[in-house]
């Protein structure tokens, strides 16, 4: 099948897009400022026929909201400061130009007869206007039809790592291709973490600004979870590399302290007792099998997990542990089953890569939709930016979906139409009800726990500060993830919003953080971390919304959703599958893809030497063979373990 991707942003993967530090203001600002995308003219209502109807699309996105950013670091001189190695922006009026898009006839059936993608999409080169052929699918514009996550995007040249968006380079760069090699990076530093951290600059940040990738969704990746196994299964792996999350941490009696996971973890530990660690070994191993044992937890069934615990004779301190740290569920509304569950999801992780049950991507959670896309475009997908669609055509007398108008007035026509939830029309979704996620990205100078090694990935879940209140996620980047300048951290906060981003997170920062300048520090604040930089806004959670509960779309119309606010990829994973089989029962969901070699090619096809595939990196064959085992422990998934 061939897919063609349309996106009215200037950057790649929506919602779940990454960006440099001169990215991610430029992102700020644009959502701050709100401008409208209006329309010059609506000639395209012109192009309307009399037995159709026009479906209009949102101009606005109204998915990112309450925009607050602050620089609590030294901000000497940094006007005029310039990241080093950016590219030079695109003028507006050339955007167009640029992707080599130029107004067509009032109809362009085929989206092969549209010259379009921008410079880093493997899929816009030598793409060239062909017959008149149906789009067996078009994306309009959220998500490609045989990915696992919505608003996913091709994955892009180095030279593209982290640029703003106005330059239409992607925001992520791919790991393998990029010349600051992940295997290569700097190793970790071997100062004594309890010394005094290094000052950081606000014009240190701006001008090192490369070096981040910042994630708009923070989350991790269960490694025997939905999505490691489709990466593994459909050989997208080989776009990515990972590294291990080295600890679990608790918030417990104001203080930051380890969490033991694995066995060897609890026997080490010198924070709990002999008595304490057969009391944890005990209900872990209970709750492997607890499915087994039926007759130890169903007259609590109706019990929420933290009033169970309280039944199974454990410590204050154990139970802390296994509610926020382990299962990480609601302690007013997590059920005991679900509790149980969540408990053996992540024991049922540990050791497959590590010490904990999670991988995070280097270079960004925005690197997984890039990998899916770029796997696409080798095979044909087409990704185009700075692309708007008008509407949607609606055939009158089937009911059905038969085109779209971009803002160019070409009509595209395809079978099937995949749209993001956010460029859906305010009346279009006058019924639906959304929720909301509160988030903050922080840049900070230290760890929130300081150990003998600065390189650590961390996990903590804050439990809620006030009734009504929501559990707080706390994710912690050091630099070799590839997210943050040396000497720096990327901290990710996330929980379902009952207010403003700040309202919900700030005081759970100030729990954790020094937010005041160096000046005004008190004593009591030097042992915390410094906030260097922070940014806080709410995005929306579309996950969960049914199809009925939009007005008037047509059968042949897929909504899918941003990301929601759960730390794993589950529910992207799912919802692309749903989708999947609604329009093609019959095929297989990401099937792993062949090697060119092997590929049969029509005799009226384009050969292989002529399309340019075997000029395309993604393409070479692969002749490890790991990379066709489909064991246990899958080989295939690079998990770099130097720094761990």
């Amino acid at each position: 099948q061939r897919v063609l991707h349309v996106d009215s942003r200037n950057y790649y993967g929506g919602n779940w897009a990454s960006f440099s530090f001169s990215g991610l203001l430029s992102w700020i600002k644009e959502n701050q400022q709100k401008t409208d995308l209006s329309d010059e003219c609506e000639d395209w209502r012109k192009l309307i026929l009399e037995d159709e109807e026009a479906i209009p699309l949102s101009s606005k996105d109204r998915t990112i909201q309450h925009v607050e950013d602050f620089c609590f670091g030294d901000q000497d001189s940094a006007e005029g400061v310039e990241e080093a190695g950016a590219l030079p922006k695109l003028p507006v009026f050339a955007a167009a130009a640029a992707q080599g898009v130029s107004p067509g006839p009032e109809e362009s059936p085929a989206a092969e007869g549209i010259s379009l993608g921008s410079e880093e999409s493997p899929a816009a080169e030598g793409v060239s206007p062909g017959p008149e052929k149906e789009d067996p699918a078009v994306e309009s514009p959220g998500e490609e039809a045989q990915s696992p996550e919505p608003e996913q995007a091709p994955g892009t040249d180095p030279a593209g790592a982290g640029t703003a968006p106005g330059s239409g380079a992607a925001p992520g760069t791919a790991p393998g291709e990029s010349p600051l090699e992940p295997a290569k990076a700097e190793p970790a530093p071997s100062e004594n973490a309890a010394q005094e951290p290094k000052k950081i600059t606000y014009s240190q940040i701006i001008r090192e600004g490369r070096r981040f990738n910042i994630d708009l969704v923070s989350k991790l990746l269960y490694s025997r979870g939905l999505l490691i196994d489709l990466l593994i299964k459909s050989n997208v792996s080989r776009y990515a590399e990972f590294k291990n999350a080295t600890r679990v941490l608790a918030f417990r009696e104001g203080k930051v302290e380890q969490v033991p996971c694995s066995r060897a973890d609890v026997f080490n530990s010198r924070q709990l007792t002999m008595v304490e660690k057969r009391m944890l070994m005990k209900f872990l191993t209970f709750c492997l099998d607890y499915e087994q044992h039926p007759e130890e937890y169903q007259e609590h069934e109706s019990s929420t997990f933290a009033q169970f615990l309280q039944t199974r004779k454990l410590t204050p301190s154990l139970q802390h542990f296994i509610l926020h740290s382990i299962a990480m569920v609601s302690e007013a509304e997590s059920s005991t089953l679900q509790g149980l569950q969540a408990t053996r999801k992540f024991l049922q992780c540990l050791g497959r890569y590590g010490n904990t049950p999670f991988l995070f991507p280097l270079y960004g959670q925005g690197e997984i939709p890039q990998c899916f896309c770029r796997l696409c475009a080798v095979f044909g997908g087409i990704y185009c930016l700075r692309h708007a669609v008008r509407c949607l055509v609606l055939d009158r007398a089937s009911g059905r979906c038969k085109a779209i108008v971009d803002h160019f007035g070409q009509r595209i026509s395809a079978n099937y139409f995949i749209v993001e939830d956010s460029y859906l029309s305010e009346s279009t979704c006058t019924n639906v009800c959304y929720k909301q996620i509160s988030r903050a990205v922080l840049i900070t100078d230290q760890s929130i726990l300081n150990t003998d090694s600065e390189q650590q990935v961390s996990i903590l879940t804050v439990p809620p500060l006030e009734p009504g209140r929501a559990a707080v996620c706390v994710i912690e980047l050091c630099s070799s993830t590839m997210t943050c300048m040396k000497d720096t951290y990327l901290v990710h906060l996330t929980c379902p919003s009952t207010k403003t981003a700040r309202e919900d997170l700030e005081p759970v920062v100030q729990k954790l953080f020094n937010l005041n300048t160096e000046k005004e520090t008190e004593n009591e604040e030097l042992e915390k971390p410094r906030v260097l930089w922070a940014v806080y806004f709410n995005m929306r959670d579309s996950s969960g919304v049914e199809k009925s509960s939009y007005a008037g779309l047509p059968p042949n119309v897929y909504v899918c959703s941003g990301p929601d606010s759960a730390l794993g990829n589950d529910c992207a994973v799912k919802q692309a599958e749903t989708i999947f089989r609604e329009m093609f029962p019959t095929e297989e969901f990401c099937p792993a893809p062949p090697n060119p070699e092997d590929i049969i090619y029509d005799e009226d096809e384009i050969e292989p030497e002529e399309s340019g595939l075997n000029n395309s990196p993604e393409t070479k064959p692969e002749a490890s063979a790991e990379e066709n085992s489909s064991g246990d422990e899958p080989s295939e998934l690079k998990v770099l373990k130097y720094y761990s």
